[in-house]
């Protein structure tokens, strides 16, 4: 089959998709479909709603870790470098580091959520 055939079925295709889900689904919008979730919050309230603090702190420390993650990731690529102790001893030095930071968060009591 030609390029432009295949071109051709594969445009007509999408646009027969598309066109027939702007058809099919029922769509009843009440109050609740309507309303954006939140994450457990009511978004319907006040916006001026305190905001725990310990909430913040544990996801900032789930934002750490989940660089670190990203960072540690290639890492079996770093063999590769002309110079790969010197990349194990930086990763090395950010895993003591938020390993430290972690047991002093602990430590702390920042990480408790009953007081």
């Amino acid at each position: 089959m030609s390029l432009i055939a295949t071109m051709l079925i594969t445009v007509t295709l999408s646009l027969l998709l598309a066109i027939v889900s702007f058809w099919l689904p029922q769509i009843n919008p009440d109050a609740e479909k309507l309303s954006p979730y939140e994450c457990g919050f009511d978004p319907l309230g006040s916006a001026r709603l305190p905001f725990s603090l310990r909430f913040f702190l544990v996801a900032i420390l789930f934002l750490l870790f989940d660089l670190e993650i990203a960072l540690i990731l290639p890492l079996p690529w770093g063999t590769q470098l002309p110079n790969p102790s010197l990349t194990f001893f930086w990763v090395a030095t950010i895993l003591i580091l938020l390993t430290l930071g972690l047991i002093y968060e602990w430590l702390q009591g920042g990480l408790e959520w009953a007081e």
